[in-house]
């Protein structure tokens, strides 16, 4: 059953990161395989993310400078790179002192020490931050998209996309719970892979694959996203060619805009 636009559950804020280097053959983004056993996207190949929870919105974050510039939504920021450090092991921060990014080989010290005790939150992420004498380098992401699921669906997520460059040297995999698989791969191969049948994505990260496949490098990718309008978009869901598609507004800023979902069930 669905729901009416007048009953639809709120969505949940959440924040979800593409996280991007420079391949031997172009522009890569890191990618995580949902574990099958998750209620959400499962089995599908996603960036990482998730919801915001209390802790990023910890006044200790701008009580203590602990975000190298200001946000207005800066519990959507934290969320987005807490979710990076737990299911990733990336670390995006600098050093509070000398603003230097945090180096591969401490980022592992401080990955093997605080990761688990982060994801399981029985340590406080922005305890951690200011015990390293650090600040996250949210001057090195960018909003990239600003997705809302259909009011028709039972669960709903109000998603901030950002762009951001992978920290040189550190090592990106995932976490061997909510994700089973990682892999760096240019974003129209995971395209192709899906409509192959070798991957599933979910519509909202086919869309923002392909957006992301139009710049061939890193630094093209950061320049289109500060030059792109972020346009919220909430997608209407219909049926057509035997199928379920979703629509997204023409001034969204992608090429698609009328995206199959799934084959329609039998009656």
């Amino acid at each position: 059953m669905t729901n009416s636009s007048a009953d639809a559950k709120p969505p949940i804020p959440s924040a979800t990161v593409m996280i991007v280097r420079d391949g031997a053959d172009g522009l890569e983004v890191f990618m995580l395989v949902r574990n099958r056993m998750v209620d959400f996207a499962s089995g599908a190949l996603v960036f990482p993310g998730g919801k915001v929870d209390a802790s990023d919105r910890d006044p200790a974050w701008a009580e203590l400078a602990l975000l190298d510039a200001p946000h207005p939504e800066r519990s959507i920021w934290v969320s987005a790179l807490r979710e990076t450090f737990e299911e990733t092991g990336l670390l995006v921060a600098n050093h509070r002192d000398s603003g230097d990014i945090v180096a591969a080989r401490e980022a592992i010290r401080i990955t093997s020490a605080a990761q688990k005790a982060i994801a399981e939150g029985s340590r406080a992420f922005a305890e951690l931050i200011a015990s390293e004498g650090l600040t996250l380098a949210t001057q090195r992401m960018v909003p990239f998209a600003h997705w809302i699921t259909p009011t028709t669906m039972p669960k709903r997520f109000d998603t901030h996309f950002f762009l951001a460059e992978a920290p040189t040297g550190q090592i990106a995999v995932h976490d061997g719970g909510e994700t089973v698989e990682s892999v760096w791969i240019n974003p129209l191969q995971a395209i192709r892979e899906a409509e192959a049948g070798a991957r599933t994505l979910v519509p909202a990260t086919t869309a923002n694959l392909a957006k992301l496949a139009k710049a061939a490098t890193v630094q093209e990718a950061f320049a289109q996203a500060r030059a792109s309008r972020i346009v919220p978009i909430t997608p209407t869901v219909h049926k057509a060619d035997g199928g379920v598609r979703i629509k997204i507004p023409v001034d969204a800023g992608y090429d698609m805009t009328d995206i199959f979902v799934a084959r329609a069930a039998p009656a």
